[in-house]
């Protein structure tokens, strides 16, 4: 089953997954103390304003994954002190969904001292829920959160797990958990 990119939340764990039949050739890299999505050294010029963006990144007291630039102003408005559905609902409304030829959703989550959120804008609603259990949610599919059995307890078992699950064309993943000294990353690069 496709289900496009995907984030799973939980109360102190979170996963984003890049699948994708059209634009395969990208990994996750760390760069300036965040996780980003990047072409690879051998994909395609393309003018696609969707294939590079930052998919994780920490505030002061949480963590954000997704799958587009509503990652940066949703940490953006969490440094600046917004509660975490506020800063997900106002960053997803603004931003609005993908304007693509398929109307890809933006998804995002969040893990921090404020809860854990999931969140999605689609062409037919804003959805964000408080979690408190492991939380699904696709571009895809699975365009509503959803209870999800996940139970990667680190980043890497977060971002390894992620990308094994049983979902077609995966390309990369990340990890995220929260830990006594902050959070951790991990990435899952096999292309």
């Amino acid at each position: 089953m496709y289900i496009g990119r995907f984030v799973v939340v939980g109360p102190e764990i979170a996963a984003y997954r890049v699948s994708s039949r059209s634009f395969p050739n990208r990994k996750i890299i760390e760069r300036d103390s965040a996780l980003t999505v990047a072409p690879t050294e051998d994909a395609p010029e393309t003018d696609n304003p969707y294939i590079s963006y930052n998919c994780v990144r920490t505030a002061d007291a949480a963590a954000v994954v997704g799958n587009g630039s509503h990652v940066d102003p949703i940490t953006e408005k969490l440094e600046l002190g917004y509660p975490a559905r506020d800063a997900l609902a106002e960053s997803l409304l603004a931003l609005d969904y993908e304007k693509d030829d398929y109307d890809t959703p933006r998804i995002a989550g969040t893990v921090g001292d404020d809860g854990a959120y999931v969140g999605i804008v689609r062409k037919d609603a804003l959805l964000v829920r408080e979690v408190s259990e492991p939380t699904l949610v696709a571009t895809y599919g699975r365009d509503a959160p959803e209870a999800f059995d996940f139970a990667a307890e680190t980043a890497d078992e977060a971002a390894a797990d992620a990308y094994e699950l049983d979902f077609e064309h995966p390309v990369c993943a990340a990890g995220v958990a929260r830990t006594d000294d902050g959070f951790e990353f991990a990435v899952e690069n096999r292309n």
